[in-house]
């Protein structure tokens, strides 16, 4: 069996022009970064004249270590609509350099369903992350010599918020000392750094619609607090123009293809559940003006991704998904009723029984929380038998939900038709009345109580004495109003990645809250979420290679 890299290098990429050509997009708006990677300039979102295309959103059941291909069957689902005729863009986020270098693996899909030069593409790229790690640097160099020059802003050091950051899994570098050397090295103190998706800079950068308004979310952005307790922002430390001018060209969405030939925007990328895990608002807004359908999707399962998606960046966008596709495999759901990832390869429907309350519980609140019309795509590996998928599918249809099997891995395009056509048959007779799961007029506790209750089916929330003392600073500094960005983790509706399946009755505990006021939302932080993640035991860097050509080998 080919491994990714294998298919993606076997299949012949055509030049980035011609697929330029195929989505509509004139020469003046493109900008080439070699024979297959171009980026679009931000003109072409005010110049054109054809209406918003229809935006599907594709989501996941509760993810386990058996995998359940969602970005896998958000290309496979574009090819699948090109194939029956559709125009059709597909809008995914970046690859961090962490994951693929450690455990997680890269973000261009798997087996015939891949967006290309995935190398590239998982890799550097275009120099986006490069470009968003500059910028927060340059404003940790910037308020740190503030400090050292004088601190007319009287900022205490023991309050410093921001973080330097990497796009690196390095553990060595959660909690670092530094400033040391004697006076003229700086100011000692605490430090750390964030890899460079959880960065602020990373949902500002996602969030941004216009320069205008990623140099307004950078002025905001809270770096430290004042030995009296007042924040202190980007703007005042005069760092924004400097890393708008870093940021400039990476604010352009990325344009690439599948495997099939498909336009693919490939744009930004932030944590899914320190920061709201979606691919740039101007990717998105640019996939819809330049398809009738523009495929998307959110990082991790329905709790954290499509709730972010769906409560943060369409409130902030103004988007409207058309229609929702929930993702599961009939293995991930078998690991969510007991089993080992070993005895995932023979039938057992009671297991399987025991698993589909998951997917049940993701499928209700996109219907009856978000109230949008959706359909539960099984990405089916060969061992999955026919009673599995039916008892699948009898338990959809309980909640008015159809099931389509998905075979866009081994197949491609031609494993999503099906799919496809449901997807358009959603968006054409079925029409949603999208709603979010709370007001912004709620409290910060409320909004959060919301969450719990409506999404994760918890009972409560248990907010503990210093979360809530940083909630009501907060609220006395005019941030409640704000949506809420809740960081737990992503392999249980609970704040405990032990518990698997669709538990009740359970609280979630509320350990800290801070406010990202450049990307405009409260982060609510749950359980032990890092923000700089390590390497495993057995890194996937020790089996990356390059030969004397400069093909890459190992790289999945």
């Amino acid at each position: 069996m080919l491994s990714d890299i294998e298919i993606a290098q076997s299949i012949p990429m055509q030049p980035i022009t011609r697929i330029a050509e195929t989505a509509n997009i004139a020469d003046d708006y493109l900008e080439q970064y070699g024979k297959y990677k171009a980026k679009i300039d931000l003109s072409l979102l005010k110049d054109s004249q054809k209406p918003d295309g229809k935006l599907i959103l594709v989501t996941a059941i509760t993810p386990t270590p058996a995998g359940e291909g969602k970005t896998t069957t958000t290309i496979g689902l574009a090819d699948g609509l090109r194939r029956i005729g559709k125009n059709v863009m597909v809008a995914l986020r970046e690859p961090s350099l962490g994951p693929v270098f450690g455990i997680k693996g890269g973000a261009a899909g798997g087996g015939y369903a891949q967006v290309v030069p995935m190398e590239d593409i998982n890799l550097h790229f275009t120099g986006d992350f490069h470009a968003i790690g500059a910028a927060n640097n340059l404003l940790a160099a910037m308020l740190d010599n503030h400090i050292y020059q004088g601190n007319a802003l009287n900022i205490d050091p023991r309050r410093i918020t921001w973080k330097r950051c990497v796009d690196m899994n390095d553990r060595q570098l959660r909690f670092v000392a530094d400033g040391l050397g004697g006076r003229i090295n700086g100011v000692p103190r605490e430090d750390g750094y964030d890899i460079t998706v959880a960065s602020e800079i990373m949902a500002v950068f996602c969030l941004a619609t216009s320069v205008e308004d990623l140099k307004a979310r950078l002025s905001r952005i809270v770096v430290a607090y004042t030995y009296d307790d007042q924040p202190v922002t980007a703007g005042q430390l005069n760092a924004v123009g400097a890393m708008a001018a870093l940021l400039k060209d990476a604010l352009k969405p990325n344009l690439v293809q599948t495997l099939e030939g498909t336009p693919a925007l490939v744009h930004g990328g932030p944590f899914a559940n320190i920061a709201h895990g979606c691919n740039s608002v101007l990717a998105t807004r640019m996939a819809m003006k330049l398809g009738d359908y523009a495929v998307t999707e959110a990082g991790f399962g329905a709790d954290l991704g499509a709730e972010k998606f769906l409560d943060i960046k369409c409130r902030m966008a103004g988007l409207t998904p058309s229609a929702v596709v929930i993702v599961a495999t009939v293995r991930a759901l078998k690991m969510h009723g007991g089993l080992s990832k070993a005895e995932l390869g023979e039938e057992n429907l009671n297991a399987l029984e025991a698993g589909i309350p998951n997917l049940l519980r993701h499928v209700s609140n996109i219907k009856d929380v978000y109230q949008l019309p959706s359909v539960v795509a099984i990405n089916r590996f060969p061992t999955d038998t026919d009673a599995e998928i039916e008892l699948i599918i009898q338990k959809c249809r309980e909640l008015g939900v159809n099931v389509v099997l998905s075979t866009v891995w081994a197949e491609g395009g031609k494993g999503g038709e099906n799919l496809a056509k449901e997807v358009v048959r959603l968006c054409e007779e079925e029409k949603g009345n999208f709603t979010y799961s709370y007001d912004l007029d709620l409290s910060i506790e409320d909004k959060i109580r919301s969450v719990v209750q409506k999404v994760y089916r918890g009972d409560d929330i248990n907010i503990l004495p210093t979360a809530q003392k940083q909630i009501d600073r907060l609220t006395e500094l005019g941030f409640d109003k704000l949506p809420i960005c809740v960081a737990k983790t992503q392999y249980s509706f609970t704040d405990d990645k032990g518990i698997p399946g669709a538990p009740e009755h359970f609280t979630v505990t509320i350990k800290n809250v801070k406010v990202s006021a450049g990307a405009g939302f409260v982060v609510v932080l749950t359980g032990d979420i890092m923000t700089m993640p390590g390497l495993p035991k057995v890194p996937a860097a020790e089996k990356i290679d390059v030969d004397a050509d400069g093909k890459i080998s190992g790289l999945f």
